[in-house]
Order: C-alpha cells, then sequence, then structure tokens
C-alpha cells in the first residue's frame, strides 16, 4: 500500500489508535497534515497535536477551531510573522538542517524572542545532532526519521526502532 498523508503513511491513524491504546503515557500526534479534512480526522484519531511542513491559513484555522495543538512548518522570517498573525506560537522548523541547522534557526527566531516562540527542528536531524537542538531555549521537542528509517520499518525490525525511541544517546 502507498503512503499518503499523516505520517505519510495510510496506516497512521491506525498506527495512533496502537500507540494511545500500548503506552497511553506517550505523547502522540500526527503529521503531515495537509488539509483541514486532515485536521478532523486527526482530533477523531485522538491525536494529542499535529504538525505540517508548510504554512496554510486554512489548516492552521481548522486545528484552532477543533482546538487541536498544531505546529506549521515554517523556513523563514515571513513564514514565522504569518504563523504569529495565525496565533501559532508552537511552529515546525523545517526543513531544518538543510535550511541553515542551529545557527539559521537562531538567527531567524531572534527578532522573535520577545513573543515566546518554541520550535520543533525536524528535517536532517540524526542522532550526532538532535541534542544540540534540544540545548536551545526555545526547541522543547524535535522530530526525525532517523528513530524509524524506512529500512528498519520494511524488515519489521522492531527491536532496533524501540532501542532508538526509547534510549538516550
Amino acid at each position: 500500500m502507498r503512503c499518503r498523508w499523516l505520517a505519510r503513511c495510510s496506516t497512521a491513524l491506525e498506527s495512533l489508535a496502537a500507540i494511545r491504546r500500548d503506552c497511553p503515557e506517550v505523547f502522540a500526534g500526527l503529521g503531515t497534515v495537509l488539509t483541514p479534512e486532515q485536521v478532523g480526522q486527526a482530533v477523531q484519531g485522538g491525536a494529542a497535536f499535529a504538525v505540517s511542513p508548510g504554512l496554510n491559513p486554512d489548516v492552521v484555522r481548522a486545528a484552532a477551531a477543533a482546538g487541536l495543538p498544531f505546529a506549521p512548518g515554517i523556513a523563514t522570517p515571513s513564514d514565522i510573522e504569518s504563523a504569529v498573525a495565525l496565533g501559532c506560537r508552537l511552529l515546525k522548523f523545517f526543513p531544518a538542517e538543510p535550511s541553515g541547522g542551529i545557527s539559521y534557526l537562531k538567527s531567524i527566531a531572534a527578532p522573535y524572542a520577545h513573543l515566546g516562540l518554541e520550535y520543533i527542528p525536524l528535517g536532517g536531524l540524526d542522532v550526532e545532532n538532535f541534542t544540540r537542538y534540544l540545548a536551545l531555549d526555545n526547541v522543547p521537542a524535535v522530530g526525525g526519521s532517523w528513530i524509524a528509517p524506512r529500512d528498519l520499518i520494511r524488515k519489521h525490525d522492531w527491536e532496533t526502532i524501540t532501542s532508538a525511541a526509547w534510549t538516550p544517546p
């Protein structure tokens, strides 16, 4: 089956249900949410939050109306200003490493520091660099596919994935 959306996988809602059932302590959310309809599906599926790679005002408004914590993707100061105008204070910095990494994030975030914005970097993070992002005061969380790379998923290597997800570096 070809993956389409919500974590770019057609089984995202089923996976979310399993996580919520088997690991209720996990704060589980969904991405990649691209449409207002997907916001509704995320809410119905019990997502604690959702993220997207870009800033779609219709999706931001749908998430706000549904009461779903939502982090739209930003990569420029203009993106940040648009997100702030829509009421967002938690932003997905994407793609983090290709955009310039930590030094770029510090530069674009600086003019908005007084607003208390927070950033979740994704894109190019790995086991070698993610802790440097987490050391920043305005980064409450990070994300990355290094935890569950596609080859390990295809091999059903759940032990290695579990170890990567639950073991600090």
